[in-house]
């Protein structure tokens, strides 16, 4: 099996910054996919930053310029370093990755969510 497990949500005023990060573990040979998603309260899901499996990165437009997602490929981690916070960045954020073992792949993996409230 393979797991995500987040840490470095919680509360920042306006204007401040958080890191969170997100480890995978488990019975892994390739993480193909990797990144971070929110979940405002009362609204869906929304993609934030992700590593594709081609290498490259997404932002969502709403915090490109603030937010930075990063990897240490020897820890399978991502971070999401998150600067000049706002109220709207008040969320739930979730790991999510797709993971292949020798065996089987994991292709909707999901952590168990951090939260962030940013107050203003």
């Amino acid at each position: 099996q393979v797991q995500l497990v987040e840490s470095g949500g919680g509360l920042v005023q306006a204007g401040g910054s958080l890191r969170l990060s997100c480890a995978a573990s488990g019975n892994i040979f390739r993480i193909n996919a990797m990144g971070w998603y929110r979940q405002p309260p009362g609204k869906q899901r929304e993609l934030v930053a992700l590593f594709t499996s081609v290498g490259s990165t997404n932002y969502a437009d709403s915090v490109k310029g603030r937010f930075t997602i990063s990897r240490d490929n020897a820890k399978n981690t991502v971070y999401l370093q998150m600067n000049s916070l706002k109220p709207e960045d008040t969320a739930v954020y979730y790991c999510s990755a797709d993971i292949s073992s020798r065996s089987r792949r994991f292709s909707a993996l999901w952590g168990q969510g951090t939260q962030v409230t940013v107050s203003s």
